[in-house]
């Protein structure tokens, strides 16, 4: 362990002293590289049964979507925990108040979300110090961060816990490069590009795949990516997650500094102990986990709203729909009849395969978007039913 951490510092302090220009690209490329290889070595447990969160922090997934709370020690993860949830997370004035994964649960527009209060990350956790590694590592399974931040404490907080988190492969609020990568056993390395590459050249992109061992591959580009963006295709391993920075404590500041706060992209500025603004933050986090909510039609009768069935972006079929409710509906299925701004007429038929739906969020926050759809599931006569159905 000491020995890859020591390689680590190596070549972070060899990154830190030489100057960032075209003639050293490739060189920063290839040690850029050798340094995505090592966290992933250091961070990837190597004793037998290891593989867990660790104790304390295998809570199971449960609900329709998890959100995970990470920040320094002390800046209010407990306290916003027991106002959102009603969990007792406990809360006191000195640090590492938290030693373990406190889970709760918020009921939101028909909506079972997972609230974690993950234990006070500190600097240094994405090469294994502290609890640092169970503490990412949990957060990677949630659909939602929620960087806590202290108002009264400086921007670098911010800072360090988006490097610590990049450091273990989660992208915060970006989506994947727009980049073809592909192996192939023989030709050499080939590289294409639709745009001007300011960051990456051939020289480069061979020193980044040699690292790797890679010595045939067609790496093709359709935006101006840096080494790093090739490093996370070549790992496969990144998270992309959307993100909200929660400012915390804002009875501490001015007037004039939450005006500034409030207008930055991805923040929500709240008081978890006065429970101000905690109904925009609920409804920031709604629109982020970019949930839908369906609610069923039986025929000849209204809809039934007290009950929604909850899709995300990732699961928009008539037949993620169909199964959410029972594994044995899609095998049933006819066709549906839906209601919705996804459908030109209202009621529409469609197969199974149809979208339901777009993606309502594009890592942006748009208060008051329409999510809700009216689906009627029509299924197949069984063989006694058609049987039934032909008797006088």
């Amino acid at each position: 362990m000491a020995t890859v951490m020591q390689k680590i510092k190596d070549i972070e302090d060899e990154m830190s002293k030489t100057q960032k220009n075209k003639a050293t690209a490739h060189h920063l490329g290839l040690l850029k590289a050798k340094l995505a290889k090592l966290r992933r070595e250091l961070l990837t447990p190597t004793t037998k049964g290891g593989g867990g969160a660790g104790e304390g922090f295998d809570v199971t997934k449960s609900g329709d979507a998890r959100v995970g709370l990470v920040g320094f020690p002390s800046v209010g993860k407990s306290t916003l925990l027991n106002k959102l949830t009603g969990t007792f997370s406990e809360v006191a004035s000195y640090e590492f108040t938290t030693l373990t994964c406190i889970p709760g649960v918020i009921m939101y527009k028909g909506a079972k979300v997972q609230l974690l209060d993950l234990p006070g990350i500190i600097e240094g956790a994405k090469d294994g110090k502290g609890r640092g590694r169970q503490v990412i590592s949990t957060a990677r399974t949630c659909n939602v961060i929620l960087i806590v931040l202290d108002a009264i404490k400086p921007i670098t907080h911010k800072r360090l816990i988006e490097k610590e988190l990049e450091g273990f492969g989660i992208r915060l609020n970006k989506t994947p490069p727009n980049m073809t990568f592909r192996r192939k056993e023989k030709g050499g390395i080939n590289f294409t590009s639709t745009v001007a590459n300011t960051h990456l050249d051939l020289d480069t992109v061979k020193a980044i795949c040699s690292e790797y061992r890679i010595h045939n591959a067609d790496v093709s580009l359709r935006f101006d990516a840096t080494a790093d963006d090739l490093i996370d295709v070549i790992e496969g391993s990144r998270i992309y997650m959307p993100c909200i920075y929660v400012v915390n404590k804002i009875d501490q500041i001015t007037v004039e500094e939450l005006d500034i706060l409030d207008k930055l992209p991805h923040y929500c500025p709240i008081s978890a102990h006065l429970e101000w603004n905690l109904d925009g933050l609920l409804e920031m986090v709604w629109e982020y986990l970019d949930l839908v909510r369906l609610y069923t039609k039986p025929k000849g009768l209204n809809p039934d709203y007290e009950d929604p069935v909850i899709l995300s972006s990732k699961r928009k079929t008539v037949e993620d729909f169909c199964n959410q409710i029972h594994k044995d509906m899609a095998k049933q299925f006819k066709y549906a009849l839906v209601w919705g701004s996804s459908v030109k007429h209202k009621p529409q038929r469609v197969g199974k395969t149809r979208m339901l739906f777009r993606s309502l969020r594009k890592y942006s926050y748009t208060p008051g978007a329409s999510n809700d759809f009216v689906l009627q599931i029509r299924k197949k006569l069984s063989a006694m039913e058609l049987f039934e159905k032909q008797l006088p």
